[in-house]
Order: structure tokens, then C-alpha cells, then sequence
């Protein structure tokens, strides 16, 4: 590795996006001597892809993602107190790196582009050696990278994507997401909507233009309608969108006294912004006080939305305080949160969190695999159950590479103590309340299938 690859961090790479016209790489032709794609079997290291949004509406979560994933990186290869590797109820990793192999990587920034994304994910395959991508803010480009990992023959374990899509229609053998999705949103909040405001109720939905913004449009429409819930309207609004002003008008012109904000990352700091700015929590519709949902958001998003996150309910993957607040069953929260915030001073977000754990579950899956081919590790990960990692017990279900653990619903603070205890959790949804049949509707049907495992090379 020349030094020129260097970074003040010493081990990071920044991988440099493939041009239209790169040639077709020795891994992806019949040629190849290779077992697998990328086998760093002969290497004394081997090589991962981080693939965040560095740049785009989603840049916050992409730049905690990143810091998660150096910190798993020195977690493995040794460093650190070990974080989570202490709590893990697999004791596969032992702070060697992976396979006795130190553990290197690479960047890219997918700009919340599914191109970009997949340009970023092929150079890093096909220049860098990388085994492994992971990463990602948004289920557009979650969808676009693992269906070139899929092709190139390399797990792709996904970031953050709440789609049902990922795990769903679009679902992939070589991929994995172990964030829960828009069903299991819908699932959790419903409830808790419906003994906060009742069951009658009139919702405009915003809606971001993907297939993220659908299926949580869709999830929070069903779960509410079904419990009385009337869908007044639902406009699509553009991911480049910064200012919402004038879709917030319409809403003030109709009868709804409830607006879901089906958006993300910067998108929903700059609606719900807009959103309060015209008034709208201060009016009364309908004999009942105006409310304003965000079905999912984070603790990074409630620091940009401010004083106006303050009484939004909505989702999350996990929390910071889960341990601390509910107990020994979330263990390994607080062993993350120790070295996340010793290390960058301040507590990680979900995104950090799924990030984090995805990279302990591969480097973990090919140790018990004891390979780097990717068909053992996907076979090491289904039906794979383990505890330790900050969500409770949790299961990798075989069938479409989903994981299964408790929702969190929350709400933003009234008085919050500092500008990193934003958000309260409401309650904790079991398992069993967000388990659905691999074959559901809203998941592609009995035609939905992950296929067969891609060794590549």
C-alpha cells in the first residue's frame, strides 16, 4: 500500500469513484484463478468497503456511520477497551482482526445517489480488494449496492435502510440488514398514536420520492386507517428539497389536523422547520390540537430540528439510553456508548449503532465460518441468533436476511438537559408485535426470493 493512501487516521483509504469507461476487472470474468472475489486468503490483512453519504441531505448520518465503523475497525483489530466485542454472546472475535488478518478499508461517498453509490461500491470492489460493503442513509442506494454486490459476489451488509424493499422485493442472498423497517415502524407506533390522539383523526402525509418515502407512507397509512385513522391527502416531495414552505400551504387549506412527515436526515430537519414556522402546532382543527409525526427519526435529526422536535413521536432502531433506562436486557448499549463517546465526545446515533454491529456480525460470521467465502458466511448468518449488541436477543432470519428485535418509539423532549438528550423513549415494542411472515404483501408476496448465494470469482 503506498503511503499516498494514507490519512491522518493511518488506515483509511478514500476509494476513488470508476469512471463510465473503466474496463471490466479480472474478478468479474471466467479467467479468474480466484476462489472467491477479492480471497485475501495469501494477504497478511484484508480490506472492507464504507460506502456512507459524505455529502448529500443525509451527510450527518453518513459522517456518524463513519466514525462508527473506525471505531469497530480498532475494536477488531484490537484497540480500544473493545466495546461491544466484550458483551457479544458469540465469543467468536478475539481483537486479532478477522481470521488472524488486520482489518484495513476503504471510503466512498454515495451522495445519497444510487449511481454515485454504485460507482463508489464497484471502485472499492474492483481497485480496492474490498471483501465486504457496507454503509449507506438511504434504502435507493441500500437497493442499488446490494444488487451490484449481489452481482460482484460480496456481502453487502446494509446500513441504514428502513424500506421494505431491501429485505423484501428487492431482497438479495449476499445481503443482510440488521435495521428494522417501515412494517415495523407502523407495527410499533399505532398504538401509541392512537392513545396520545385518538382514533379519529384526519392525516396529510409528506412523502420523500423513493422507495424509502413509499412503503413508510404506506406502513404509517395502513397501521392508522386500520385503528380510524382518514389519509387526507399524500404528496411526494423531492429528495433535493431544502425548503418545504410551499407544501406546508396546502395542508394548512385542508381539513387535516395531523401531518406525517414521511422524511429523513437533513429533508426533515428542513420540513418539520417549515412545518412549525407556518404555525401549524399552534392551530386547532377540527376541535382537536394540531399534531405533527416524523414515523422515523434520530438523535442526530432531533439536534438540527431543535426546540422543534419537542413532543414528536416517532421510531427508532435503537437509543443511546436503552441500557441505562430499561436494563440488563439491551446489554452492550452501554459498553458502545463508553467507547463511541470517550472516543469522538458525545453519544452515538442509531445510525453509528446498526453500523457498528454490522461490522462486528461479518467479521464474527467468518470467524465460525472460518472463511472469507462469501456463500459460508451467508450460510454462518442465517438464522443466526445472538444477544449483547444493544437491541436485545435478535435473530438473522433465514428466509429474506432480515433482522428481528425490539422498536423503539419515542418522542422529542419538552425540556431537554442538553442538546445530546433530545428524545425520550415512550416504550419499547416487543419482537413478537413487529414479526410478519417473510411472504407478507408488503414484501413481495410468495414471489419474493433472495436466490442463490454469488461467490464471484
Amino acid at each position: 500500500m503506498s503511503t499516498s493512501n494514507f490519512t491522518r487516521r493511518g488506515m483509511l483509504k478514500t476509494s476513488a469513484v470508476a469512471g463510465a469507461g473503466l474496463a471490466v476487472p479480472t474478478i468479474f470474468t471466467a479467467s479468474s484463478v480466484s476462489a472467491f472475489t477479492n480471497d485475501p486468503t495469501d494477504a497478511s490483512s484484508v480490506t472492507l468497503g464504507f460506502n456512507v453519504p459524505q455529502s448529500g441531505p443525509y451527510a450527518d448520518e453518513g459522517a456518524d456511520e463513519l466514525r462508527a465503523y473506525e471505531l469497530a475497525v480498532e475494536h477488531l483489530n484490537g484497540g480500544g477497551d473493545g466495546g461491544m466485542l466484550n458483551t457479544f454472546s458469540s465469543k467468536a472475535l478475539q481483537g486479532n482482526g478477522i481470521m488472524g488478518k488486520k482489518v484495513e478499508y476503504v471510503t466512498g461517498d454515495t451522495q445519497t445517489k444510487s449511481d454515485a453509490a454504485r460507482a463508489s461500491a464497484k471502485s472499492m470492489i474492483e481497485k480496492d480488494g474490498a471483501v465486504m460493503i457496507t454503509g449507506g442513509s438511504s434504502s435507493g442506494v441500500a437497493v442499488a449496492v446490494q444488487a451490484l454486490c449481489q452481482e460482484a459476489g460480496v456481502i453487502f451488509m446494509a446500513g441504514l435502510t428502513h424500506s421494505n424493499d431491501t429485505t423484501g422485493k428487492d431482497r438479495k442472498a449476499n445481503g443482510f440488514r440488521h435495521f428494522f423497517n417501515s412494517w415495523m415502524s407502523g407495527a410499533a407506533l399505532a398504538p401509541v398514536l392512537a392513545n396520545a390522539y385518538g382514533t379519529d383523526r384526519k392525516a396529510y402525509h409528506l412523502t420523500a420520492d423513493y422507495n424509502w418515502g413509499y412503503t413508510t407512507e404506506e406502513a404509517i397509512r395502513n397501521s392508522t386507517e386500520a385503528m380510524g385513522w382518514e389519509t387526507v391527502n399524500a404528496v411526494l416531495t423531492p429528495l433535493t428539497q431544502t425548503d418545504f414552505s410551499a407544501y406546508i400551504t396546502p395542508v394548512l387549506q385542508s381539513d387535516a389536523d395531523v401531518l406525517v412527515l414521511n422524511h429523513y436526515g437533513g429533508n426533515m430537519v428542513n420540513s418539520l422547520t417549515n412545518a412549525v414556522q407556518f404555525g401549524l402546532r399552534d392551530k386547532m382543527v377540527n376541535d382537536k390540537k394540531f399534531e405533527i409525526i416524523v414515523p422515523l427519526y434520530s438523535e442526530l435529526m432531533a439536534r438540527g430540528a431543535g426546540k422543534n422536535i419537542a413532543g414528536i413521536f416517532g421510531s427508532q432502531n435503537w437509543d443511546w439510553k436503552l441500557e441505562r433506562e430499561l436494563g440488563a436486557r439491551y446489554v452492550g448499549t452501554d459498553a458502545f456508548v463508553k467507547s463511541f463517546g470517550e472516543k469522538f465526545g458525545f453519544p452515538p446515533s442509531q445510525a453509528a449503532h446498526t453500523c457498528y454491529v454490522q461490522a462486528l456480525l461479518y467479521a464474527d460470521a467468518v470467524e465460525r465460518a472460518g472463511s472469507f467465502n462469501p456463500c459460508a458466511v451467508v450460510e454462518a448468518l442465517e438464522g443466526f441468533e445472538f444477544d449483547g449488541l444493544g437491541s436485545g436477543p435478535t435473530l438473522y432470519r433465514a428466509e429474506d436476511h432480515q433482522c428481528f428485535k425490539d422498536v423503539v418509539v419515542v418522542r422529542g423532549k419538552e425540556n431537554p438537559e442538553n442538546e445530546f438528550d433530545l428524545v425520550e423513549i415512550v416504550e419499547v415494542t416487543p419482537v413478537e408485535q413487529v414479526t410478519y411472515a417473510p411472504d407478507a404483501p408488503e414484501f413481495g408476496g410468495p414471489e419474493a426470493s433472495l436466490g442463490e448465494c454469488n461467490a464471484g470469482a
